[in-house]
């Protein structure tokens, strides 16, 4: 079955999303899956749903991209679109995949979607790896950092953050995002929600009742009346 991306496209000018949505149109395994007309209202969207592409302006009121891109860090794959040349280190600082300048042709819009098109192509070809191999991508001091599936004991979720608990280190990792986005990431057996607010990777259970799981560190995790039949 042939792969989908979803594409959401996020600027303040209507011809921009006329513009952008003739040339998904044209790719077979591209899905206009939304618009966002402002960052606010694309910040909303991103939270409530789940995106493989975003096509970003630049000069938006309230909330510019590159604000969007900071305050999204782990966003989906990011594609800027701006008639501004002059935000281009900031785009790329922030992991956008490549930088359009409008107005856009075609062709310079097949070869970003190319990038996307190989960088999930190598994601998913390390998502097949063995648990033990496979890595979760997630940033961390201003930069992307890959932490070992296997070293994760379990996240906890904070609101719009989540704690990353792993065996190598003494103190969590805070990350962005909500325990349901990072659980599809994970896309494993071996970890598996306990509570509204805990994910625990299963292998580094040491103890449990009714009520509770004891981690290999010693942490008492809550479980979730709903949650307790998936353990």
């Amino acid at each position: 079955m042939a792969l989908t991306y979803r594409c959401l496209i996020i600027d303040d000018e209507s011809p921009a999303h006329k513009a952008l949505t003739s040339h998904i149109a044209k790719c077979d395994d591209l899905e206009h899956s939304g618009s966002a007309f402002s960052g606010m209202e694309a910040v909303k969207m991103l939270n409530e749903n789940k995106y493989d592409i975003i096509f970003l302006d630049i000069n938006m009121p309230v909330i510019s991209g590159v604000e969007l891109m900071e305050l999204q860090p782990n966003r989906p794959l990011t594609i800027v679109t701006t008639a501004y040349s002059d935000f281009a280190l900031s785009a790329y600082q922030n992991d956008a995949i490549d930088y359009l300048l409008k107005p856009i042709s075609f062709e310079k819009f097949s070869k970003a979607i190319e990038k996307a098109r190989t960088y999930y192509s190598g994601k998913n070809i390390k998502k097949e790896n063995t648990a033990t191999e496979r890595t979760l991508s997630h940033r961390a001091n201003g930069q992307m950092i890959d932490t070992l599936l296997a070293d994760i004991l379990y996240i906890e979720s904070l609101g719009n953050y989540m704690k990353l608990y792993s065996k190598k280190l003494k103190s969590p990792i805070i990350i962005y995002g909500s325990l349901s986005s990072i659980n599809d990431e994970i896309n494993s057996n071996d970890f598996v929600q306990v509570h509204r607010s805990y994910i625990v990777n299963t292998k580094e259970i040491a103890a449990k009742t009714f009520k509770t799981l004891t981690m290999s560190n010693g942490e008492i995790i809550p479980v979730g009346r709903k949650y307790q039949i998936l353990l």
